[in-house]
């Protein structure tokens, strides 16, 4: 290395970036990032395709959140368009609201909707959201019903198709959180604060990396540069005893030392279409009759003006084996991955200066707001 850094970040996506211009801005430190991609972003980041449409490479990505810090983070480093993210379910041609509330109850049940909402109403109050299991311990059998709509028209084989799995294999309490809103609040998020960057996720992060402490390298694998193989961290073959921040995968980083920690992945089918518009909202989910999950419309969510095409994805979701070109998306949470993991959690916390951050290196889902709000923490506790 050309000279010497005070922390080392391994990842360029929120916790990797946030975390190295807090050490660099407040710290005062200087901070190596290493990205194996040849782009800043991580998987929120976004580009213009051949036809000109702003598209996020690696799926859609909404912001939103009640967390006043993280909010007012991020305004350092962009504006933002106002975007209130409504997603509705095709289910066989039928477009209803997700989650399902009161007009999604009309859509599904024609006339009868109006005296299933008053009894919901009347059971349950207004603006609340309840779940399968609340409906199906209700004594009433019209209310069950409603339950069971919920569960195999919008629930169970969409979570089929995102998870790989039976009926049978999906777990019960998942099933029974799924909620049913009794709102005419068509709204995707309830957060205080919704939006998208002004110009795109990318300048954000361009933005938040742009300080003179901050030293980026991308199209360059850390693990080929670290070595952890005697109880030490070193870089370049030289001792790194600063704090390094690893966002990546914690399985990859010890070399899948105690067996591969399993993973959901996405496949995406980019589709640019003659015409203004596709379809009516940003996001339709196809919940029962699609190989696909669902078809996001880039041009709904970020504002773009173009009216002579307009660009989809689909996703489709597989297991994640590994293999070149794939990448990890969604941990697959139960208690033997729980343990498996805990294992690397622990060797990891073995080295005094390594902190694991981010969905992938904590096996954990998070929006991208509460991968800000752990960066700032932690960037609080290195400072």
């Amino acid at each position: 290395m050309k000279q010497n850094y005070d922390a080392l970040i391994i990842g360029a996506g929120f916790a990797g970036a946030v975390c190295a211009r807090e050490l660099a801005e407040r710290g005062n430190k200087r901070v190596l990032v290493l990205e194996r991609r040849d782009h800043i972003g991580g998987n929120a980041y976004d580009c213009p395709d051949q036809s000109g449409i702003l598209i996020h490479q690696y799926g859609p990505h909404i912001f939103h959140t009640n967390e006043q810090r993280v909010f007012e983070y991020l305004s350092r480093f962009t504006q933002w368009l106002d975007y209130q993210h409504r997603v509705v379910a095709n289910v066989y041609g039928q477009l209803m609201p997700v989650p399902f509330n009161l007009h999604s109850l009309e859509v599904a049940f024609g006339d009868r909707a109006p005296r299933l909402e008053e009894k919901l109403l009347a059971a349950y109050g207004p603006e609340r959201k309840v779940t399968i299991l609340e409906l199906r311990e209700n004594t009433d059998p019209e209310l069950r019903e409603v339950a069971d709509y919920v569960y195999e028209h919008v629930f169970v084989h969409y979570t089929m198709k995102q998870w790989g799995q039976t009926p049978e294999q999906i777990d019960p309490n998942t099933t029974a959180r799924v909620p049913v809103f009794l709102s005419r609040d068509d709204r995707y998020f309830q957060d205080t604060w919704q939006g998208m960057p002004a110009e795109g996720y990318t300048p954000l992060f361009a933005r938040m990396l742009d300080h003179p402490n901050i030293t980026v390298v991308t199209g360059t694998d850390a693990r080929e540069r670290l070595d952890l193989s005697d109880g030490q961290i070193t870089l370049d073959g030289k001792a790194f005893c600063c704090p390094v921040v690893y966002t990546g995968a914690a399985d990859e980083l010890f070399a899948f030392r105690f067996g591969r920690l399993p993973y959901r992945g996405l496949k995406f089918q980019f589709e640019t279409h003659n015409t203004e518009f596709f379809q009516t909202h940003g996001t339709v989910n196809y919940t029962v009759d699609r190989p696909y999950t669902r078809i996001t419309e880039f041009k709904h969510m970020t504002g773009q003006v173009k009216k002579e095409c307009t660009t989809t994805v689909k996703e489709f979701s597989y297991a994640y084996t590994g293999a070149e070109g794939e990448t990890p998306y969604y941990a697959i949470i139960n208690p033997e991955n729980n343990t498996l993991y805990q294992q690397y959690k622990t060797l990891a916390d073995s080295y005094s200066n390594l902190h694991l951050l981010g969905r992938l290196a904590e096996y954990k889902y998070y929006n991208m707001d509460a991968i800000v709000k752990q960066a700032l923490e932690l960037a609080d506790k290195l400072i």
